[in-house]
């Protein structure tokens, strides 16, 4: 058995976190709950069928299951329409896609979020040099910094007045920087701001990792469109592929059609046989990102007790994302540890992690990923770029009791090395 190959030390602190923090996982249920809500009546309503399963090869003709679930993450998602297909590799996929739709030569893009994630940075055009690039097609990029983790409201204001910006982009979730992720009421303030001085300005969300962990998504507090991967959140684990845009029916169009082909839109796109697990994936998605987040907040209390670095959020903080980070201090710790997270997963356990470039990234990555989906990151996982100060960044969990084992035996291998017996 696992848990007696575990040192009595981190048997103990395990057993003091369950005890202060049910409070927390209370909380937890409740959201769970309301979100389950709202994603059961989307099926009721829309008439889900076992029908609408069925396998559609070829050009993807007459697809009604394909149909009725892109109108149930529409619902969910609070916005008039969506795009949610298999097609869609990634979030970075479903981001660039959205840009290459919505922007042309001559128009400019803000980051009202600061720099933006990674991968993020040769598909705009800030490192690489791509000639698909949108900075290679003409499209002008800007960025305004956060302040202490809150926007820079005046600044956006004043920018926005100028009324030449095509496209905003917020991300929600702090990627691998430092800051923290943003919640709902941030961006719905944010949002009522910039509507006073531009109506016309497309704002846009990258909700990866923050799908269902609040109770309300960007789309219901005044997006216009909302991206993200079904390897997350919304996928429940269950999903082995693909991702979504969902917003103002108008832009959801003028996606499809860089999707597919003007004329075309949403009408073809083979399913793959996966309808069933695209509408069962979203069906379990708010109890997998429970488990996901009563994981991190446990991770989170042990590597708090520890006396690990930075550890962030708390585990008494508000979350509004699935990331979980701690500062390491030196590249062997951030290594041995990801190493550690890699031998507890139930898949490729035996795989020793060492660091490599990873496409996109211009830093190379440490990653631990053993799941049942290659890169799922709804399924407890471990990634860093190797720069100061070795910051881990740790999502997911599809069950607390697998997260807690996986953490603990991870923390067993760094006291091992530390503390042999």
């Amino acid at each position: 058995m696992i848990r007696e190959t575990i040192d009595k030390r981190l048997l103990d602190l395990s057993a003091e976190a369950d005890e202060e923090l049910k409070k927390i996982y209370e909380g937890i249920d409740e959201i769970c709950l309301k979100n389950s809500d709202r994603i059961l009546k989307a099926f009721i309503d829309n008439k889900v069928s076992y029908t609408d399963f069925a396998d559609i090869n070829g050009y993807g003709n007459y697809d009604s299951g394909r149909d009725k679930l892109e109108k149930i993450f529409a619902d969910v998602l609070g916005c008039e329409d969506a795009l949610v297909r298999p097609q869609i590799m990634s979030g970075t996929n479903a981001l660039y896609l959205t840009f290459s739709a919505l922007l042309k030569h001559g128009d400019t893009l803000i980051s009202l979020t600061g720099t933006p994630y990674d991968s993020l940075q040769e598909m705009i055009g800030l490192s690489g040099d791509s000639s698909q690039s949108l900075k290679n097609n003409g499209v002008k990029f800007e960025q305004i910094d956060l302040i202490n983790d809150e926007f820079d409201s005046e600044k956006i204001v004043e920018r926005l007045k100028k009324k030449d910006v095509k496209l905003v982009e917020i991300q929600r979730s702090r990627g691998y920087s430092d800051r923290a992720s943003l919640n709902i009421e941030q961006i719905k303030d944010l949002i009522e701001e910039i509507r006073k001085v531009n109506d016309k300005v497309i704002i846009m969300v990258d909700n990866c990792y923050g799908e269902l962990v609040e109770d309300q998504e960007p789309g219901h507090v005044g997006a216009d469109v909302v991206v993200g991967s079904l390897m997350k959140n919304l996928g429940g684990g269950i999903a082995s592929t693909g991702g979504y845009i969902a917003g103002k029916k108008k832009y959801i169009d003028m996606v499809a059609d860089r999707f597919s082909a003007p004329g075309i839109g949403k009408e073809q796109g083979a399913n793959f046989n996966l309808n069933n697990s695209f509408f069962k994936g979203l069906y379990m998605a708010p109890s997998a990102v429970r488990s996901a987040l009563k994981t991190s907040v446990y991770a989170a209390y042990m590597l708090d007790k520890l006396g690990y670095k930075n550890v962030s959020p708390r585990y008494d903080e508000k979350r509004t994302d699935l990331i979980q980070t701690v500062e390491l201090g030196d590249k062997d710790s951030l290594v041995s540890f990801t190493q550690g997270i890699q031998e507890s997963s139930p898949i490729d356990s035996f795989v020793k992690v060492l660091p490599a470039p990873m496409p996109g990234y211009p830093f190379d990555e440490v990653m631990a990923c053993g799941a049942f989906t290659q890169g799922s990151t709804i399924e407890l996982s471990a990634d860093a770029p190797l720069r100061e100060p070795y910051t881990l960044f740790m999502q997911g969990g599809l069950s607390l009791e697998y997260g807690k084992l996986s953490i603990l035996m991870s923390l067993n291998k760094i006291i091992s090395k530390k503390d042999p017996q």
